[in-house]
């Protein structure tokens, strides 16, 4: 996947409503980059991904041993991320036991691999929806992001196949000066292939995307598009979810309050509408090597499931519980009245400021605290 961190981001079967968002500990996503090879070049790639092997990637045997653990501490959506994924052997196997052990997995391939075969293979093996990227609603656009000339052409053909097969997939989006004028048209070529979800990013500035920041949107831009992200909400079937973007959480309940709308915390599956930033409290990233992140985003090591178990990672890393405790977040997101459906990109505060508790760097709200002096 592209954007292997908190997305794809795609949808189990399931989900209720309730009362409020669930515990700080209550693991609901892990992504998992199951290789870092990958045939595409992409600008924002945060493994700085290329296509040849890479040695001591979990082997089968680790592999299944890792999804055992995760399944000690609950029963997560599990994202199939790379890299590519589909250029793994053994990933079908890996899909097949990890849905025999009760997880709900889902992939993130980009598209480009995709044939009738390994498409019905996913199928089988129990993958409730993958998630392909567009980047841009043309070739032009998507293969400039991406690196690779044709990499449009054969994503859409990717994703039709898994249509064809009866396969759910959602589409993902990393937004950015280059495609911002394109994402209401991306959003129409979504829904008009017959897309389940659209899930949008924000550029985190981590990897290659550190050499794209000229090209990352503004706070007022940020506020803006999210604003007209939530206005789709009536118009559209698709789900809607904003990812590596935890204002969009704020914004959701500033516009609900406006429009005399209760906000519920429903969790349409693999698009749940929790909270904002959800690294190290909801969600968190395992490196093709067993390195365990808060996400993918931030390159802060918190373990090692070759030398830990996956409990003891989850339950006892210092970052992790410096990130489910709201309180230690440096003075304006500390003090916001949002801080628990936002909690700020806390991988943009790292990279802005080296200190992962620091503020959202592109957050333009002023808390009613601050504000009141």
């Amino acid at each position: 996947m592209t954007h292997s961190n908190q997305n794809p981001s795609a949808s189990h079967p399931g989900g209720h409503p309730s009362s409020g968002p669930p515990e700080p500990n209550t693991i609901r996503l892990v992504a998992w980059e199951t290789t870092r090879r990958c045939n595409l070049s992409c600008k924002h790639c945060r493994a700085v991904a290329e296509d040849h092997p890479y040695e001591n990637e979990l082997d089968t045997k680790a592999s299944f041993t890792l999804l055992e653990q995760i399944r000690e501490v609950g029963t997560p959506i599990v994202i199939l991320t790379g890299g590519e994924p589909l250029l793994r052997e053994d990933i079908f196997d890996i899909a097949a036991y990890g849905t025999q052990i009760g997880l709900r997995m889902v992939m993130a391939p980009n598209g480009t691999l995709i044939t009738r075969e390994t498409a019905l293979k996913m199928k089988e093996s129990g993958i409730k929806r993958i998630s392909v990227s567009l980047d841009g609603s043309n070739p032009e656009t998507h293969d400039r992001f991406r690196g690779v000339d044709n990499a449009f052409n054969h994503a859409i053909r990717g994703i039709k196949i898994a249509r064809d097969v009866g396969l759910e997939f959602q589409i993902n989006t990393v937004i950015t000066q280059a495609n911002l004028e394109e994402i209401p048209k991306i959003l129409s070529l979504a829904e008009e292939m017959g897309a389940v979800a659209h899930h949008i990013f924000l550029l985190v500035p981590t990897g290659r995307g550190k050499y794209i920041l000229d090209s990352a949107i503004d706070a007022e831009q940020y506020e803006k598009t999210l604003n007209w992200f939530y206005d789709q909400r009536e118009k559209t079937k698709l789900q809607l979810k904003a990812t590596c973007a935890p204002h969009y959480y704020r914004i959701l309940r500033q516009r609900a309050k406006a429009d005399g709308k209760k906000v519920s915390f429903e969790t349409h599956g693999l698009d749940a509408v929790t909270r904002g930033c959800l690294a190290g409290t909801g969600f968190c990233f395992i490196s093709h090597v067993g390195r365990v992140q808060t996400c993918g985003f931030l390159d802060v090591t918190c373990g090692d499931i070759t030398q830990q178990t996956f409990k003891e990672v989850w339950e006892n890393s210092k970052v992790f519980n410096e990130l489910r405790d709201f309180s230690k977040l440096d003075p304006k997101c500390g003090i916001c009245e949002y801080k628990r459906v936002c909690g700020g990109c806390r991988a943009r505060a790292y990279e802005a400021t080296g200190s992962y508790l620091s503020e959202e760097p592109l957050c333009s709200y002023i808390p009613k605290k601050h504000s009141a002096g």
